[in-house]
């Protein structure tokens, strides 16, 4: 098990102004940044995050979702991170989240769910690297 995990804060978020907001319930959850950034994504760079789900009918609605406006990518530091985290923000559905869970409070849809967490302690590290050098964690 590892202690890191990684999130971004998507665009519909971003846009609606909960930088602050998701970023201070991350910190009350015990989670600390190791690596944080906002960015844009090309519609060719949220192709190659998401690669994995090319196969599946709702690949190219999420990329440009992803690639429509800003975001905020970070990596976090916490004993079990990736099943707390998951935990934290609920389920993707915000119909179904947990009361009190990020995307019950700041998801509009199940497309527009304003965060992403990695599901497992290998995703986590490879999408941390995707976004971040060695240089740039801490």
């Amino acid at each position: 098990m590892s202690n890191l995990t990684f999130t971004m804060i998507k665009p519909d978020a971003v846009k609606a102004g909960h930088i602050g907001a998701i970023l201070a319930k991350i910190n009350e959850a015990g989670f600390r940044i190791k690596a944080m950034k906002m960015t844009k994504l090309s519609m060719e760079k949220a192709g190659e995050f998401y690669a994995v789900h090319k196969e599946r009918p709702f690949y190219g609605e999420l990329c440009e979702f992803m690639s429509s406006g800003h975001i905020v990518a970070a990596i976090l530091e916490k004993d079990n991170a990736v099943a707390d985290f998951r935990t934290l923000i609920g389920s993707t559905n915000p119909a179904d989240a947990a009361e009190g869970t990020i995307r019950k409070l700041y998801a509009k849809s199940v497309g527009e769910n304003a965060v992403h967490g990695s599901d497992s302690d290998e995703n986590a590290r490879i999408e941390g690297s995707f976004f971040f050098s060695g240089l740039e964690q801490f």
